[in-house]
Formats: structure tokens, C-alpha cells, sequence
């Protein structure tokens, strides 16, 4: 395979993926190679604000979401849509990211039909199959069929390495490409992000939530809601702002329990310039996302995990985050320590971000480019 004929697909499906891979897709363009952006619509509603932050469109929209879609279901209309894909476009190289079912069924399809995976941000592991679930199997089986590994950190690469995984980067993580563009952006329209968000001048601080891991769903998302419920009261001019996320498992609990609370804002999923800003407002964010626990190190503030295990102990390491998994009793006490103990949150807030430079896309692409053959 020359490089003049090389042609990339990079599959995305979820607003994660977006924000890890458009560095990525707007990198191989600037350099004129024959690339795709391939959207198969799995959070088709999520995906377009990034899109439409970005200024771009895909080349190939599959849309194979539907309602209330259960894995099997999805996973398998991922794999008609993108067979028929690979079939009609002749990709060289299919190029995924991270634990999704699409990257894990874009990787399966490619193998299928004996065509090249490069896999962005390889190699994070609990070895817990149903922690996260089901991200934890989709990366490993990503990570048997992937020819090229761009691993985010150290710790990553040396997971693969220890996999015996061939095709090894350490490349840093795309996501804080992403971040430094959409801050770079904010500071230049501030006012029009403090105009958007009003509410925020009533509250002396602003705490962040994001939650929706499905191994959580039941108990550890009553628990994690509850302690929400607990902070908001005990802390009656901190504002606590959750962009509720559309599965009807975290929606109908999340309002269940915290609906018509003064102090608690329920809303809607935000663009990703929003949510940046919102995290750079925060004093304290509590989360179960993985992008989150590698963005916000970079705009120093501090991270409670609540999950019971993270494929990103980096940050717990450097001490930019801390996990304290979905007890209510143990999120409170957590939460309770950084108010309390300001020299606790001074060393959270300052500790230095492992996860990236922003120059991911820029190695990822000199890889793609000239290494693949």
C-alpha cells in the first residue's frame, strides 16, 4: 500500500469519540491525505452539537440509532451498516477510538474483511469485565484486533506492551487537543458564555455532575443521586449543575430524586464549548466520564470518580482526581474533606495534568502518514 493510496475511514458514533477523533480527521485533511469521517449515529442527537462546534460534517452518516436500543440490537446494525460501508467506500485503514460498541464493531468488520485498525487511545484497562460495562471487553477485543496502538500515557503503553500488542505509540491523548482548541475559542467570546449561563452569578460556587455509566445503573446511581442530594443541602449556596444524559435509566432516576431541589440545576445535555466552560467555572467536579478525568486537570480543578474502578489511574496517581466510587457516604465524606481542608484542594487543584500536550493529532498523523504500510 503507497501512501498516494491510502484511504482512511475514521468511525465515530458517540460525542466522546468526536471530540478524541476530530483532531485526528482535521489533521489528515490539512496534510491532503484521502480520509473519511464516518458518523454511525449511535448518539446521533450528542454527536451533532460537536460537529456543528467544529465547523464540520461527516462524509458518511449510517444513523443506526434507534429508541431505547439494546446493545445486541445496536451491535448488530453496526455491523450490516459498516460492512456495507467498508464494501462500498475501499477503505485501507479504519481508524477507531476508546471502548465504544462502535469502535469495538468497526474494529470486528475491519478484521473481517482483512483491513488495517489503528486504534486511538489503547491500551486502558481494569480487567473487570462488567467495570466498566461493556466498555471493558470492547477495548479488549479492540486491542487483539488493532494493528497500531496510540497509547495516551506511559501507563497505557505499558499495559500493551505487557499484551505483547506490536504497532506500539505513546502519543498523549487527543481529547486535550480538543480541550485547548475549545478554550482558546471560549476566551476569545467570553461574554457570550457568561450571558448564556446567568444563573451562575447567584451561587459563590459551582460544583459540576456528570453521570451515566451503565455498570452503575440501580443502586450505585440511587446511591451517587442521593449524595448529590445531601451536598445541596448541607451546601445551600454552591450550585450544583448536572447535564442530565438522555438514557431513560439516568434521566427518570436523576429526576426522581433531585427534581425541585433550589440549589440543583437538571439540564439538558450541553454543546462541548458549554461544558468546557462550565468545568473551567467549577470548583469541584463529580463524575463518572473519562474524558472529564483527563480534561479537567488541565484547568485545575479538582475531580471526585465515582466509580468503583478507573482505566485512568494517571490522574488518580498525579493526584488530580480521587476515586470514591457510587457510596453515598463515601462521595459526601469526599466532597466534605476538600471544603474543609483547603490545603487538600490547593494540592488537587495544582497537580499536573498526565494525560497530554495537545499535539496528539500531529503525532497520530506523522504515524498514519508515513508508518503504515
Amino acid at each position: 500500500m503507497s501512501l498516494a493510496t491510502k484511504k482512511f475511514a475514521i468511525v465515530l458514533g458517540t460525542r466522546p469519540e468526536a471530540i478524541k477523533l476530530i483532531p485526528v480527521y482535521m489533521e489528515l485533511k490539512r496534510r491532503e491525505a484521502a480520509v473519511d469521517l464516518v458518523s454511525t449515529g449511535q448518539h446521533r442527537s450528542m454527536l451533532h452539537q460537536i460537529f456543528q462546534f467544529f465547523g464540520i460534517k461527516p462524509d458518511v452518516s449510517l444513523d443506526v440509532m434507534v429508541h431505547d436500543q439494546t446493545l445486541s440490537g445496536l451491535t448488530a446494525r453496526l455491523t450490516n451498516a459498516l460492512q456495507e460501508c467498508f464494501e462500498a467506500r475501499q477503505y485501507d485503514v479504519i481508524v477507531v477510538q476508546g471502548d465504544t460498541t462502535t469502535a469495538m464493531v468497526a474494529s470486528l468488520v475491519a478484521y473481517y474483511n482483512h483491513l488495517m485498525v489503528a486504534h486511538v487511545e489503547a491500551g486502558l484497562r481494569t480487567y473487570n469485565k462488567y467495570s466498566p460495562f461493556p466498555e471493558e471487553v470492547n477495548r479488549q477485543i479492540i486491542g487483539r484486533i488493532a494493528d497500531h496502538h496510540f497509547a495516551p500515557t506511559k501507563f497505557a503503553e505499558s499495559i500493551l506492551k505487557i499484551e505483547r500488542a506490536k504497532g506500539v505509540h505513546l502519543v498523549g491523548n487527543t481529547v486535550i487537543d480538543s480541550l485547548l482548541f475549545c478554550v482558546n475559542r471560549i476566551t476569545e467570546q467570553k461574554s457570550c458564555y457568561t450571558e448564556k449561563f446567568p444563573l451562575l452569578e447567584k451561587y459563590e460556587k459551582l460544583v459540576l455532575i456528570t453521570g451515566h455509566r451503565r455498570e452503575s445503573f440501580g443502586k450505585g446511581f440511587d446511591e451517587i443521586c442521593q449524595a448529590i442530594k445531601e451536598l445541596s443541602q448541607r451546601y445551600p449556596r454552591t450550585l450544583f449543575y448536572y447535564p442530565v444524559h438522555l438514557n431513560p435509566n439516568v434521566k427518570n432516576k436523576v429526576h426522581d430524586i433531585l427534581v425541585d431541589i433550589p440549589n440543583v440545576y437538571l439540564g439538558e445535555p450541553l454543546p462541548y464549548d458549554e461544558l468546557v466552560y462550565l468545568m473551567s467555572r467549577s470548583f469541584i467536579i463529580l463524575t463518572d466520564s473519562g474524558g472529564i478525568q483527563e480534561e479537567a486537570p488541565s484547568l485545575n480543578v479538582p475531580v471526585l470518580v465515582m466509580r468503583e474502578t478507573t482505566e485512568r489511574p494517571e490522574g488518580i496517581d498525579a493526584g488530580c482526581s480521587k476515586l470514591v466510587g457510587t457510596s453515598r457516604q463515601i462521595i459526601v465524606e469526599s466532597f466534605v474533606e476538600l471544603i474543609d481542608k483547603p490545603e487538600k484542594y490547593h494540592q488537587m487543584a495544582k497537580a499536573i495534568n498526565p494525560y497530554g500536550d495537545g499535539r496528539s493529532a500531529q503525532r497520530i498523523a506523522d504515524i498514519l502518514l508515513s508508518e503504515i504500510q
